[in-house]
């Protein structure tokens, strides 16, 4: 019989659990925090969230009462058209907020890899033959493909490697790489795969003081923690709002002297300082819009268990941000590191214990990583494994995640891949336990 794993050493002799699991958070927060949340009532174990995570009821609600309410265009001068680009202009002052990004802008658009694929197209146009794009190793392609593209205008490409046996690829290599011919490094704040937070402020100084900027992919590190724009001090940093608990769009965060140096793509009479509308071709999503603002409201739910999970919304669907402080954010972003980290610590320690199983990334559950978990067995493949679990009402994945370069650094068929287990705020204990039990057999 499964019996839940005990805390274990890891290799580097530092103890995984600071904490007994499951201690940190009580039962009647969990259950506050799920009550929001109606697709957990289905009965699926949702362990696939670095995928998508699942919305709020008040995402949903403001984006189906905007959607029923407010459906009209922007910029015109009657009131409701007014009232809704106000909504949409109040959508980007909370994620710049929510983002802590007071020194430039948020653009939105309909996925991250459309976001990076559009500036790396802005790129095309500055970038001088000879110039260099590093990469690290370790990205998605989202942040990787529209770089390489730039091959063709002449750029030319330096790969930052990744140690096979940490994980990890080091600063000294980057200082070795960096040069006055250096115009991007593009990186991931959180490996989509690997689960490790690297040290982004100390990368970004260091392409800094060459004169590069950073392109940083923040959609691994976002729903787990609190981004901190200002204090890394990036020029770029994307991530994606439907696994943040909001709706299916992207978010672009530009430094204002970066955005200064490029064009972007919306049509040519729309002035060039018209930021963000000038990089947010064709105009952003509404509903998505709304959705993004009822983020706000969830967010002070998750601090306040005397809040219920349904808003008053008023008939035009217009709502006010302004009780949403960047306190109510660290708040929401510390009890959110709090739940994940007592789900980790139960992951790592029994994958631990498995001798067969190896741990792609950090095998430890600090801080420092966050709760996408993905690893390898001797003798069975990622895909049988995922193939039994998928039976039991529990979603996880396996494959190369997008992370093809990673995979072939690491001797994986890309196409087999890792199994991953992706755990955010809204999971339970219990929840992991029942997926160990089905595991256990199988491994």
């Amino acid at each position: 019989m499964f019996r839940k794993p005990e805390p274990r050493e890891n290799p580097a002799g530092h103890a995984t659990d600071r904490n007994e699991p499951g201690k940190r958070v009580s039962g009647s927060r969990r259950a506050h925090i799920r009550r929001a949340f109606p697709a957990l009532q289905s009965g699926t174990v949702f362990l696939e969230n670095a995928g998508g995570s699942q919305l709020p009821r008040q995402v949903a609600d403001r984006m189906h009462h905007y959607l029923q309410h407010s459906y009209v265009q922007l910029g015109a001068g009657y009131p409701l058209s007014q009232q809704c680009t106000r909504l949409v202009d109040a959508a980007h002052d909370f994620i710049r907020l929510f983002m802590n990004g007071s020194r430039g802008q948020v653009i939105l658009g309909p996925s991250s890899s459309a976001l990076l694929s559009m500036l790396s197209d802005c790129y095309a146009a500055t970038l001088q033959p000879g110039q260099e794009i590093i990469l690290a190793e370790t990205g998605h392609e989202a942040n990787l493909g529209p770089w390489k593209r730039l091959q063709r205008q002449g750029a030319k490409l330096r790969w930052w490697r990744m140690n096979p046996d940490n994980f990890q690829c080091s600063l000294a290599d980057l200082e070795e790489l960096l040069s006055e011919s250096t115009a991007l490094v593009a990186f991931p704040h959180v490996s989509n795969l690997l689960g490790e937070v690297v040290d982004i402020k100390t990368i970004t100084a260091a392409a800094h003081r060459v004169g590069a900027r950073v392109v940083v992919d923040g959609v691994a590190f976002a729903p787990h923690r609190i981004m901190d724009i200002d204090g890394w001090d990036v020029d770029w940093y994307a991530y994606s709002a439907y696994k943040v608990y909001g709706p299916h769009l992207g978010i672009l965060y530009g430094r204002q002297d970066a955005l200064a140096e490029l064009t972007g793509p919306n049509h040519f009479f729309i002035p060039d300082d018209e930021v963000p509308y000038k990089f947010e071709l064709g105009g952003v999503n509404h509903e998505g819009c709304a959705g993004l603002l009822g983020l706000s409201d969830y967010l002070q739910y998750l601090i306040d268990e005397d809040l219920a999970a349904d808003v008053t919304l008023p008939q035009t669907g217009i709502q006010s941000t302004e009780t949403c402080t960047r306190e109510t954010v660290e708040q929401a972003g510390a009890l959110i590191q709090d739940c994940e980290l007592a789900l980790q610590e139960r992951l790592v320690n029994y994958l631990l214990g498995k001798p067969a199983v190896r741990i792609i990334g950090p095998a430890t559950a600090v801080a420092t990583r966050v709760a996408t978990i993905s690893f390898v067995h001797a003798r069975r493949s990622s895909r049988e494994i995922t193939r039994i679990i998928d039976r039991s009402g529990i979603a996880i994945r396996h494959g190369h995640m997008y992370a093809y370069h990673l995979c072939e650094a690491l001797g994986l068929d890309p196409e087999d891949g890792v199994v991953r287990i992706s755990c955010v705020h809204y999971n339970t204990p219990e929840e992991i336990d029942r997926l160990l039990e089905v595991l256990d057999p199988i491994l």
